[in-house]
């Protein structure tokens, strides 16, 4: 038995099924058509499954050696509001909308791993869920998916992300801490307004959330262990209406990473005092709204170590990494079960989320490879 070689078999489908996924992009929990394009695709393979309300789909092949072990592969499916700039002969056809982290390459690599593990059922008992998840992209997914029961009676689970600007096919994990908490958060700075000749009669919005866009960076530098990271980004800061009024309202958005659980816990405190605290300063009031999207993504070591020999089994090269600030909803999974996330390289000039975002498809072959051998170990293994 050789997956790597069953995988490069199915490569040419796998292809042809992410090109039509990326020609077609849809939105977080909006993603029909691409679930319907999954499920016409298990049913030609006679592979059963359910749908996910209102998107994705669960579905399972269970080897015929008997019960065992269940094992979870999950790919998410949505995609980005970006408009697409790659002028691929199959970008995108839905204006503003753009598969810009590869959620198209995860579902097709998962499918891929379908076909492989489909002709291998005869040689495993247990059972092997694969997870098309909808709605990564606004951490919504995950949780929805486990709260229909994705994860009941699972025993390990899986996941890939693919790589731009990483060596191809290069699989790289570690235990631990691996991903980060992506948060966002929205603080509304409620001043006076006045004419913009006598500022002294009003109570300037602008200068107070300016201030707050400099205290919270204090967060980084003296609220918590420099040598734990924390990322604080103010993306968005809007205030006033016209140039000679003074402003009397500001709204600043943001998101806030990081990458240890306790310190995550810490923070939407940290961040109320420090904005309520620093208005006041200026005569003002600060109202903050503080939303967790994700959580810290904590791999299992016996995870991480079972999936690099299986990836050392389809290739050679695999390498241990350090974590990242992305946010990642994988984490729902990990919270629940003994898990491992893996990266996998696909060569690139441009990172996620640009308008610019090309993988090497060759790369599709080692991801299919990767899942299929890590779930056939996993119920295989002693």
């Amino acid at each position: 038995m050789d997956i790597r070689k069953m995988a490069h078999e199915v490569q040419e489908k796998v292809v042809a099924f992410r090109r039509d996924l990326h020609q077609n992009p849809e939105p977080s929990l909006k993603e029909f058509r691409t679930t319907k394009q999954i499920a016409a695709a298990l049913d030609e393979l006679g592979v059963e499954y359910r749908l996910i309300d209102p998107t994705g789909v669960i579905a399972e092949i269970h080897g015929t050696k008997g019960p065992g072990k269940t094992v979870a592969l999950r790919g998410d499916i949505d995609a980005l509001s970006i408009q697409e700039q790659t002028g691929l002969p199959f970008a995108s056809q839905v204006p503003g909308m753009m598969h810009a982290c590869g959620h198209d390459t995860h579902a097709s690599m998962l499918l891929g791993s379908v076909m492989v593990l489909n002709q291998l059922k005869d040689q495993f008992a247990g059972t092997v869920r694969f997870i098309f998840q909808p709605a990564e992209e606004v951490g919504a997914g995950a949780a929805l998916a486990i709260q229909q029961g994705c994860l009941e009676g699972v025993d390990g689970i899986y996941g890939v992300h693919i790589g731009a600007q990483k060596k191809m096919g290069l699989l790289t994990s570690s235990a631990g801490p691996h991903h980060a908490a992506a948060d966002r958060y929205v603080i509304k700075v409620t001043g006076a307004a006045c004419h913009g000749a006598g500022p002294h009669k009003g109570r300037d919005a602008t200068v107070c959330g300016a201030a707050i866009v400099m205290a919270l960076q204090t967060m980084v530098s003296r609220e918590f262990n420099p040598m734990i990271p924390i990322v604080v980004t103010v993306g968005s800061f809007h205030s006033g209406s016209r140039f000679n009024i003074v402003s009397g309202y500001a709204e600043l958005e943001g998101t806030i990473r990081s990458i240890d659980p306790e310190v995550h816990d810490a923070i939407p405190g940290v961040l109320k005092r420090i904005a309520e605290e620093t208005a006041a300063a200026y005569g003002c009031t600060a109202e903050v709204e503080y939303e967790i999207l994700t959580n810290v993504l904590v791999n299992n070591a016996e995870m991480v170590e079972k999936g690099m020999a299986s990836a050392r089994k389809i290739t050679e090269f695999v390498e241990y990494d350090t974590p990242g600030m992305g946010g990642e909803d994988f984490a729902e999974y990990t919270k629940v079960v003994p898990g491992a996330f893996f990266s996998l390289g696909a060569d690139g000039d441009y990172p996620g989320h640009s308008d610019h975002y090309v993988v090497n498809e060759d790369a599709f072959e080692v991801g299919v490879a990767f899942y299929a051998q890590a779930a056939f170990d996993f119920l295989t293994e002693e």
